[in-house]
């Protein structure tokens, strides 16, 4: 919904990012994944499930967001993703940490970002039980 706004180099970085944050809990499952795919079907780029923790530099990444716009979109789409498995792992805390930190978002702001994601994920979750649930037709 709001990944289209990023210019193309920040929407791989984002997903550099998300790829990132997904593995950080060591918990990295299905529910991730389909989200990372979302991500990328939003985002009009083939999704690519390789991605090597050791040669990721989270500094380097950071900073290819360069607006206020851009940094907001990012927070509040992992946020989502953060959410998607309905634990919000100590990893996961300190990251968005180093990220609200280095995009000087408030605690405040985090804390409304963080539950927008919550709510967005929880839709999501029912969306598919919608989707994929088979009523008798009578």
């Amino acid at each position: 919904m709001l990944l289209m706004k990023l210019e193309t180099k920040e929407k791989f970085s984002f997903l550099q990012l998300a790829h990132y944050l997904a593995r950080i809990d060591n918990n990295f499952g299905e529910k991730e994944v389909e989200i990372l795919k979302e991500y990328c079907t939003e985002m009009g780029i083939d999704y690519i499930d390789s991605f090597d923790m050791d040669s990721f530099c989270l500094e380097e990444i950071l900073n290819h967001f360069k607006s206020k716009k851009s940094q907001k979109i990012v927070l509040l789409e992992l946020m989502i993703l953060i959410h998607i498995d309905n634990n919000f792992h100590v990893n996961e805390q300190e990251l968005i940490k180093k990220i609200t930190d280095k995009f000087k978002i408030s605690l405040d702001d985090a804390g409304d970002f963080s539950q927008w994601g919550k709510s967005v994920a929880m839709l999501y979750q029912v969306a598919n039980i919608f989707i994929n649930e088979e009523k008798n037709e009578n």
